[in-house]
């Protein structure tokens, strides 16, 4: 089957040289033509709009910053792309949102499977993300393969919507974890340990998690460069929320890490890196966190 590609920004562009290093014929776009210069001379095509993407393709994955621009993509993949033919949504969108995308996309006799993504860029690049579906089992293992080439994990969770959910909730402990990891990477150096060494010993313990193990590696670094915004963060922690009160959940945690991801975009700005939500508690205390021996970037 032939794939179309749009959308090849810090995540997009790896999910899309998978399915090129992979094998299969894809045909790409982007808003910024430059992205996708690595992708041709890995053997894939240009498109110059994503209607001309989906016109070339038999179906067509999309990964968009936001819901609103998904939309926008959705129309005018629609005019072009032909009835049969399925669109596989790598964006992370709301439960709602998504349902809704896809019932503008069956109208037009086009299948939709939602396939957000989860574990990093790094895992992207490597072909090694885990990868949520949403949709009918049929379509599911229609597309497995490309899927598969992706990702190494894949988990198909049910109908649409429902990989929606569980993405959020991912994410939701993600940043959760993201601020307790500064707070304990800083009662170790302010308690008079090498942080290096608390690192390593946090990882061998009973308080790791993947975040710690991933990410703290980037505060301890100072670059905070895990290719992730604060706007990002804060749109899918809004998601949560979302979700919270529709459920009838309270989310204490996530309500205040909500809370301080919002004053990290007033002080750093939406552009800046999630991980830079430690820096709101090393600039408060005038301590910062750096340890020699980590990486700039995720590998």
């Amino acid at each position: 089957m032939k794939y179309g590609y749009i959308g090849l920004g810090n995540l997009g562009g790896h999910l899309a040289m998978s399915l090129i290093r992979n094998g299969f014929d894809v045909v790409v776009h982007d808003i910024n033509p430059a992205l996708a210069e690595r992708h041709l001379v890995a053997g894939a095509k240009w498109a110059a709009s994503p209607g001309d993407v989906a016109a070339q393709v038999d179906h067509v994955f999309t990964c968009m910053p936001s819901p609103v621009i998904s939309e926008k993509v959705l129309g005018q993949i629609l005019e072009t792309l032909k009835p049969g033919s399925t669109w596989l949504e790598n964006s992370t969108n709301g439960r709602d949102e998504m349902v809704r995308l896809a019932g503008l996309a069956a109208a037009k006799g086009v299948n939709t499977l939602e396939c957000p993504v989860t574990g990093g860029v790094h895992l992207a690049a490597r072909g090694e993300i885990t990868v949520l579906v949403g949709g009918e089992g049929a379509l599911f293992e229609t597309h497995r393969k490309a899927l598969q080439s992706i990702g190494k994990k894949i988990f198909h969770m049910g109908p649409i919507g429902s990989a929606a959910v569980i993405k959020v909730i991912t994410n939701m402990l993600a940043f959760i974890h993201l601020v307790a990891d500064a707070e304990a990477l800083m009662l170790a150096k302010r308690g008079g340990l090498d942080l290096g060494q608390a690192w390593h010993a946090i990882t061998a313990s009973s308080g790791s998690s993947f975040v710690h193990e991933t990410e703290g590696q980037l505060i301890l670094n100072g670059s905070y460069d895990i290719a992730f915004t604060m706007d990002l963060a804060l749109k899918d922690l809004g998601f949560a929320m979302a979700f919270g009160k529709e459920f009838g959940v309270p989310l204490d945690l996530a309500s205040m890490t909500n809370q301080t991801f919002m004053k990290g975009k007033a002080v750093y700005g939406g552009t800046a890196q999630s991980t830079q939500i430690a820096k709101l508690l090393e600039d408060s205390l005038g301590t910062d966190l750096r340890a020699d021996g980590f990486p700039a970037r995720l590998e």
